[in-house]
């Protein structure tokens, strides 16, 4: 097997482990017996616990980053650019689940240099969300509403997707995306 890929197989490998027992109660030894190798195996790919810790949660951040500069960029209203993060925010939870659960319980663990990274990404990110509201409520677009509240309820629902996700056994992404959208922006009362 080429490294690259042995070293993809450890990280997914590991991030399953961290998603069901957490960061600190993983070893290299729990991931090498969950590959079926010897732990000393893992440090010809990877330097360590951490350096698959950071792996995959800025890999995650960056996507988020990504989406959000993208929106941002966009020329369309501040509904359609909130539409637009729920989306990539589903798309985001099914294609790393676990990742994003490891992001959210376990970036605390991250060493120096890649928490500044991850946090001067999540707080340029929630920035630029709570901008977006703003301007629509100011717009007229989004009632008049209390910004951080706004932002708080949409982002913890979506921070937490994956858990319901996971238990709902695999939604179609179209009919979650449609009606995410719907209850986020619009409630559920007629």
């Amino acid at each position: 097997m080429k490294p690259a890929s042995r070293k993809t197989e450890i990280i997914t490998t590991a991030s399953r482990l961290f998603k069901e027992k957490g960061y600190n109660a993983v070893s290299m030894r729990d991931i090498a017996q969950a590959m079926g190798i010897k732990a000393s195996s893992l440090y010809n790919h990877i330097s360590g616990k951490q350096e698959i810790l950071s792996t995959l949660i800025l890999t995650v951040a960056r996507e988020f980053t990504s989406g959000m500069e993208q929106v941002v960029s966009k020329n369309v209203t501040s509904v359609q650019k909130i539409e637009k993060i729920i989306a990539f925010h589903i798309d985001i939870t099914v294609t790393y689940p676990e990742a994003l659960a490891v992001l959210n319980n376990d970036w605390m663990h991250l060493k120096s240099g890649d928490l500044t990274e991850f946090i001067t990404m999540r707080d340029s990110y929630e920035e630029n969300f709570r901008k977006i509201i703003n301007k629509g409520i100011q717009a007229g677009e989004i009632e008049t509403r209390h910004p951080e509240v706004i932002l708080f309820s949409i982002l913890s629902t979506l921070r937490t997707l994956y858990l319901w996700y996971e238990k709902r056994g695999k939604l179609d992404e179209n009919i979650l995306k449609r009606d995410m959208v719907a209850v986020l922006l619009k409630g559920i009362v007629q």
